[in-house]
């Protein structure tokens, strides 16, 4: 997918002293218009903090998917995910060695909140403050687990406490999520992909989405979806499909297998790294969103269209057929729709919680 080349104005001059560059035009294979950076090695994303020297944060980290794909009208949404998690840092030459990306959540009328993370498996590249351009390769999966405020949901306290019982993990944090693989776009056995600079282009962009008065720089990536990770447990794999079913019910087809997530990081000006700091904030979204998907600086915002409408579950989504026949989706049709996927899931378990969950769906 093509990206545009234009290079963002900063609303602030106050750069700290120290940048020296060059790195960028150490290899002449980095160069734009196709910068390849197989030459460099592509360690942990967390493995060289004590590297880190400067940093630009992604204060506005702008999500955008088909909700519909593959119909005559894809309904294609936009979201901004929550601000003040993501940032790229890297040394005084511009090498980069780290970026912390974002998370977000969405509801589920019977489950309550899920979060979901774009989590950087491994990176490299460089930055360049003088033209405000970067170029970086990285790796990234998919996260999908529940909030801490899932368990007061009886539905989901059942479950969490049929899967501690069995010794079975239970997506209840970062550590026992849902993973969902990536790869670039058209070639699911690359997952390597690139961060480049400008907006992404193929498909409109609405203001609201943009941030060119107030952002230092921008780049964009694309990734295509691919299959949910296996983790060798039977049971927990039907499980973990059935959330990744209700999770993309919620959230219009987000990580929808072969659909392709593209978002575009607005940066603000380069800051200098306190290595403290970064491998602090690291730490505390390494796990989960602090408090039911809290953000220091407030959370994102919801999905809309093109034209600011919020996301609404579709019929399309729901797989209904009603030819000739409108029908308003409300909260209730969203929940008899979970609870179908609920109950596939139930026969494949055995115990008092499967028991207390069935005579619960009944009096609703």
């Amino acid at each position: 997918m093509e990206t545009t080349s234009k290079v963002e104005k900063s609303t602030s001059e106050n750069i700290p002293a120290g940048w020296i560059g060059g790195f960028s035009a150490s290899n002449p294979a980095f160069a734009y218009p196709n910068p390849d950076l197989t030459s460099l090695p592509m360690p942990d994303n967390m493995l060289n903090i004590d590297k880190l020297q400067r940093q630009q944060a992604v204060k506005w980290p702008e999500f955008s998917w088909e909700t519909e794909k593959g119909q005559p009208d894809p309904k294609r949404c936009y979201q901004m995910f929550a601000p003040d998690i993501s940032r790229i840092g890297y040394t005084d030459t511009g090498k980069v060695y780290s970026i912390i990306c974002p998370q977000q959540g969405i509801s589920s009328p019977s489950l309550g909140t899920l979060n979901v993370e774009v989590t950087v498996t491994g990176t490299r590249g460089w930055v360049n403050e003088d033209n405000k351009e970067l170029a970086t390769d990285m790796g990234v999966v998919g996260k999908i687990w529940f909030s801490p405020g899932a368990k007061q949901n009886f539905i989901v306290k059942q479950l969490w406490d049929h899967f501690e019982k069995s010794y079975l993990p239970f997506p209840s944090k970062k550590s026992q999520a849902i993973v969902v693989f990536t790869s670039i776009v058209g070639n699911p056995e690359q997952p390597i992909f690139p961060l480049s600079k400008g907006q992404s282009t193929g498909f409109p962009i609405p203001d609201f989405a943009k941030h060119e008065e107030e952002a230092w720089t921008v780049g964009n990536l694309n990734v295509q979806i691919g299959a949910i990770k296996k983790t060798g447990y039977p049971v927990v794999d039907e499980f973990n499909k059935f959330i990744m079913d209700i999770f993309n019910l919620g959230s219009g087809n987000m990580l929808q297998k072969d659909n392709i997530l593209t978002w575009n990081v607005w940066f603000t000006p380069p800051e200098l790294v306190d290595q403290d700091e970064w491998a602090s904030h690291a730490r505390k979204w390494r796990e989960s969103i602090d408090a039911d998907h809290g953000s220091p600086e407030g959370p994102g915002t919801i999905a809309r269209y093109y034209d600011g409408t919020p996301f609404k579950v579709g019929l399309n989504t729901l797989k209904k057929d009603v030819e000739n026949e409108i029908i308003e989706v409300t909260e209730e049709i969203i929940k008899k729709e979970e609870h179908s996927k609920l109950f596939n899931f139930l026969e494949n378990i055995e115990g008092e919680e499967k028991d207390k969950i069935l005579n619960s769906l009944k009096k609703i």
